[in-house]
């Protein structure tokens, strides 16, 4: 009998009645319509004494002091083990605190203190319902039309990374699908949406992935939905489903042949990681509305992050509280000691767009991303923390 456990659960966190939705770092605009139910979806593995959790969250991003609300709240997994990541999808509530046209703010706090409750509960369901399990990892390129960078086509990973937890003869419990978007496809609409990652676990699910849940990867600067056309861009819910259904199809096909690992070992290590600040946007995202902050509003010169590092089996996973420029994935991924190296961005924080030096204000095309960045030095310091972080680490199965 395997010494793996897994468990899975979610919960619906669509606002009733909604809220105005984020499309980014700017001012957020009216939902007048509910496309899809946003949902929070945790998957949890467990290995002898070690216990690991993963949930993602259907937001631009999810702060630090919210990710801390949620850890308070759980029970039977360490604060440490805890990864927290957003899909950054573009039609949900603002989680930041951006400041609108009338000089206020969206930010619903009452609501997103409920995303966090909802967060741990789910959390916490699948620590109770954790059972024996196998675990399957894969990794392939994900064929079809799905993703592109906006800034350079090719310039981009199509890996798809799967992990999935199954019951020994008798289904699967949950599928984690890892992969590089900006679900942004509903960009300029007035809805409420997951945008693709609705569709995209929808179709995990129904093609028996049990619990499905997607966490993103480096997909910075700008990995986006490829939802071009002769006719112009299609920014409708169709293209929503195309592109997620194509991707869980994807995920599900490159994982299915895959041999299953009976008893694999896990590891959880985690760090701090401190960066510093001078970009005035870099500034607004240390921090949520003032209101959450104890009445500190003095200007922030650096800021810490928590970073993981998970080995699952013949898996290494490593998150990054930001959107890394598409290089920088490849690279840590090379780096990485795993059979499949996985990056799960956006995750413990979400702190802009994260570039190294030489590309920090370098291209023109760049200047939006330049300046949504903490500082220029920020990737540099990502890389270095994490490769000495990787070094230091067990090795994982192989």
């Amino acid at each position: 009998m395997s010494g793996f456990r897994a468990g899975a659960a979610r919960r619906v966190v669509t606002p009733n009645p909604l809220l105005p939705v984020t499309r980014g770092a700017d001012a957020c605009r009216p939902a007048e319509t509910l496309l899809m139910d946003l949902e929070v979806r945790v998957v949890v593995w467990e290995s002898g004494p070690v216990r690991v959790a993963v949930a993602s969250e259907p937001f631009l991003g999810f702060p630090a002091r919210l990710c801390e609300r949620v850890r308070a709240k759980v029970r039977g997994v360490p604060r440490e083990n805890i990864l927290i990541g957003a899909t950054h999808c573009h039609s949900a509530p603002d989680p930041y605190g951006f400041p609108n046209s009338d000089g206020g703010y969206d930010i619903d706090f009452n609501y997103l203190y409920g995303v966090c409750d909802a967060t741990a509960d789910a959390i916490n369901e699948a620590v109770a319902g954790l059972e024996p399990a196998v675990l399957k990892v894969a990794t392939g390129e994900a064929q079809g039309k799905i993703a592109y960078n906006y800034y350079a086509p090719d310039l981009y990973d199509p890996r798809c990374h799967v992990i999935q937890a199954v019951r020994p003869g008798n289904g699967v419990i949950a599928t984690l699908v890892n992969y590089a978007i900006h679900p942004e496809i509903l960009l300029q609409q007035n809805v409420c949406s997951p945008d693709l990652i609705g569709p995209l676990c929808a179709r995990v699910e129904e093609l028996g992935g049990g619990t499905a849940v997607f966490m993103n990867s480096a997909q910075g600067g700008m990995v986006t939905a490829d939802i071009r056309s002769p006719e112009g861009d299609k920014e409708e819910w169709p293209e929503c489903e195309r592109i997620g259904h194509l991707l869980a199809e994807e995920a599900m096909r490159i994982v299915g042949d895959v041999p299953v690992q009976e008893s694999p070992v896990l590891w959880c290590g985690a760090q701090t990681i401190v960066f510093p600040v001078n970009e005035i946007m870099g500034q607004m995202l240390t921090m949520l509305h003032p209101e959450s902050r104890d009445g500190d509003d003095s200007p922030r010169t650096e800021i810490p992050a928590m970073q993981n590092l998970v080995n699952i089996g013949n898996a290494q996973i490593l998150t990054i509280p930001g959107e890394a420029l598409p290089a920088i994935g490849f690279y840590l991924k090379r780096k990485m000691r795993g059979r499949h190296n996985l990056i799960f961005g956006l995750t413990n924080d979400a702190l802009g767009y994260i570039l190294t030096k030489v590309d920090y204000d370098s291209f023109k095309v760049y200047e939006y991303i330049s300046a949504t960045c903490l500082h220029e030095m920020m990737g540099e310091i990502l890389i270095e923390k994490s490769l000495k972080f990787i070094e230091s680490a067990p090795l994982p199965s192989q």
